[in-house]
């Protein structure tokens, strides 16, 4: 028994096998990682082969659309835009050549308003020159002339100015200033006869007053108010005088108001 053992050599090799066994794990190891590596290099080779086909996909897209004619419809909205862009290059054309032309008479019209005023301003420094020319001559100068009928002379001149201009403006229409106004009278009571009421406050009449329509106007508890319309020349006719008139009627009247009031 103990020759066998001792002739078999399996024991005796065990750091033999262990390092045969160590190096063949290392050969599967180093195996893997060039699988691996080989793995990676065919992925990168398949992607580079997508990218070219995608480019090569996208240049054909490219050249069949600049191969491929424009649209007709394209084309008449070009020539449309192409006219517009015309047209509004004539009219600006046409504008700026107005606006020139305007400048340029403006600038005749200053030259012509500014020679005027010059001229207006030179003529009373030559007016002096010119009374004064009378005066050299003594020979036409009347010494003995009377003053008297120089002043009726004037005052009949003046006399006839005024009198035209006060016929002048005697003809102009003189624009009366009215107002519009409606009066919210109240009554005492429910009692009180509103239609009696009414046509005693249309008895007031006077110069510039003129009543216009009217109604009645619930207020509450069965009372009535009577709002009556009417113009009134402001010259003529006072409100104040008026509302006191209207409250003058006690019988019938406790208040007035203005309700409202307009110029016409």
């Amino acid at each position: 028994m103990d020759k066998s053992l001792a002739a078999d050599r399996f024991w005796v090799d065990k750091a033999n096998c262990h390092n045969a066994e160590r190096q063949y794990h290392e050969l599967l190891s180093k195996q893997g990682s060039s699988g691996n590596s080989q793995s990676t290099l065919v992925s990168e080779i398949a992607k580079a082969r997508e990218h070219i086909k995608n480019s090569l996909e996208k240049m054909d897209v490219i050249t069949t659309l600049s191969s491929s004619p424009v649209s007709s419809d394209v084309l008449d909205r070009v020539a449309v835009v192409e006219k517009d862009n015309a047209d509004l290059r004539n009219l600006i054309e046409s504008l700026r050549a107005v606006c020139l032309e305007t400048q340029n008479r403006v600038t005749a019209l200053e030259k012509k308003v500014n020679s005027e005023l010059s001229g207006k301003a030179s003529a009373p420094i030559s007016a002096p020159a010119t009374a004064t020319q009378p005066e050299a001559d003594d020979d036409d100068v009347d010494l003995f002339g009377s003053d008297e009928e120089e002043d009726e002379n004037a005052a009949r001149i003046r006399e006839e100015r005024l009198a035209a201009y006060a016929a002048k403006k005697s003809k102009k229409p003189q624009i009366i200033a009215k107002s519009s106004l409606i009066l919210d009278v109240k009554p005492w009571d429910d009692e009180t006869d509103l239609k009696v009421m009414e046509t005693e406050i249309r008895k007031i009449t006077t110069d510039g007053l003129l009543w216009g329509a009217s109604k009645f106007v619930p207020v509450a508890f069965g009372i009535q108010k009577l709002s009556i319309s009417c113009v009134v020349e402001d010259d003529k006719v006072s409100i104040d005088w008026l509302t006191e008139e209207i409250e003058k009627l006690e019988d019938y009247v406790q208040s007035v108001d203005v309700a409202a009031f307009n110029k016409i």
